[in-house]
């Protein structure tokens, strides 16, 4: 596992754990709220019965356990490690390279248990202030997916999130204007997207999570569709929010449509956190958040913000607008270059994805088989009913024949992780493994 990435650190100063009135409603369930006052009571409770340690891994999926146990840990000086999977050995991995001044596990199966909403409801609020913490101090060690490669370490400090929490407000505010908005997230709150929408937005922004109310829907483009293909009726929305990865134009505009709600689409990553938006049914450009500025480099693209300590290189390539906006061309490892010819994958994992009864795929760069070589182009897919050689005789019409998958597997469901992300690892282990269809394309012709 990749070592942490340490951000400079700013000057110490405190910070409220949690913003707003201790009466105000923090959590919603079916059965009514728990508020700010009675949840920072809960966690000074569980922090008392914490083992010493520095660092901790947050197993917990349910939301409510998740802000609990983050807080309590919080209250110790306790890092929070956020595992970019629940897999046994990557688990084993983060705590290993954590092991630096004892590191444990808190929810989940396997960690030490953590109360749930019933334990605090009804509960007597003690008179006392809200707790802080240092500004400068780690509140976080995220990970990104390992989506094109191994998983990378980033820490985030208090200050970071604090400030980033404001700039997220400044991007989805208006959504739901002077009212408190309940967020319901499809995400899991170990994922920096899921941290800073369900988590930090409740925490310190004045959202409740998981209510009903006035509701902000936070999910990925993979959910989404999921959502509007199983036709369920949804309750009414203040807005979606949507990341992770691209969201079709075509799948934004069909949700607004369906659910009467403006869907916001949100740039970020781990490294940076969120940092632009869009409205992606009507505007394909990216809109930066206050004091957000990018400066292309030859190799990416650097990220200067309001919430990072320091300048972000990303792998991503941009083309920037006089006005400042945005337009996402790819990531730099995502090019492809075979004959004197150029593509993306992203591009052509969009174009398999047009393709009528492909319901999910991706397109991926082999490795060389030889040294010197080119990688080879192949693709997975879930497409009842089609044939590998419909889909690349489908493909022809739109992309050049150098670029056409020579491997195309089928399968019941992608290997995708809980927000929706495919890990190169994942995808290169489905294309070799047994149980899936083969055809190989040769020059461009379906076997």
């Amino acid at each position: 596992m990749s070592a942490v990435i340490q951000p400079a650190l700013p000057a110490v100063e405190d910070l409220p754990l949690a913003a707003g009135d201790p009466a105000r409603v923090l959590v919603f369930d079916a059965r009514g709220g728990v508020t700010l006052g009675q949840f920072l009571a809960q966690a000074r409770d569980l922090a008392g019965r914490l083992p010493e340690a520095r660092h901790v891994a947050h197993l917990a999926e349910d939301r409510y356990r998740f802000l609990l146990g983050f807080c309590a840990a919080a209250l110790r000086g306790q890092v929070a490690l956020l595992p970019p999977s629940g897999a046994p050995r990557i688990l084993s991995e983060v705590l290993r390279a954590h092991a630096e001044g004892g590191a444990y596990r808190l929810g989940g199966e396997d960690g030490i248990p953590v109360p749930g909403l019933e334990a605090a409801r009804g509960a007597p609020v003690a008179a006392a202030a809200t707790p802080r913490v240092r500004s400068g101090d780690l509140a976080a060690i995220g990970y990104t997916s390992g989506s094109t490669g191994r998983p990378q370490a980033h820490a985030k400090t208090w200050a970071g999130f604090a400030t980033g929490t404001a700039q997220n407000l400044a991007a989805l505010a208006d959504l739901w204007g002077g009212r408190q908005p309940q967020v319901v997230a499809t995400v899991p709150p170990q994922h920096m997207y899921g941290m800073e929408m369900s988590v930090l937005l409740p925490l310190l922004g004045g959202a409740a999570v998981h209510a009903c109310g006035l509701r902000i829907l936070v999910t990925t483009p993979v959910h989404l569709r999921a959502l509007l293909r199983s036709g369920v009726a949804l309750p009414a929305l203040a807005g979606i929010v949507s990341a992770t990865a691209p969201l079709p134009q075509e799948l934004a505009a069909e949700a607004e449509d369906r659910y009467g709600a403006e869907v916001r689409e949100v740039f970020g990553s781990t490294e940076t956190c969120v940092f632009a938006r869009r409205r992606t049914a009507r505007d394909p450009l990216w809109t930066p958040l206050p004091g957000v500025r990018l400066a292309p480099q030859p190799d990416g693209t650097l990220v200067h913000a309001p919430h990072l300590p320091a300048p972000v290189v990303l792998a991503d390539i941009f083309e920037v607008m006089p006005d400042g906006r945005f337009r996402l061309c790819g990531r730099q490892a995502d090019l492809l270059e075979i004959a004197g010819k150029r593509a993306s994958l992203g591009d052509l994992t969009r174009r398999l994805l047009a393709v009528p009864g492909v319901e999910d795929g991706v397109v991926v760069q082999l490795e060389p088989e030889r040294e010197g070589g080119v990688g080879r182009i192949a693709a997975l897919a879930v497409a009842p009913g089609l044939a590998p050689a419909d889909i690349v005789a489908a493909l022809r019409a739109t992309v050049d024949p150098v670029f056409l998958p020579r491997k195309v597997r089928l399968l019941p469901a992608l290997p995708r992780n809980a927000t929706g992300k495919l890990c190169r690892e994942s995808v290169l282990e489905a294309l070799a493994g047994p149980g899936a269809r083969v055809v190989g394309s040769g020059s461009g012709n379906a076997a």
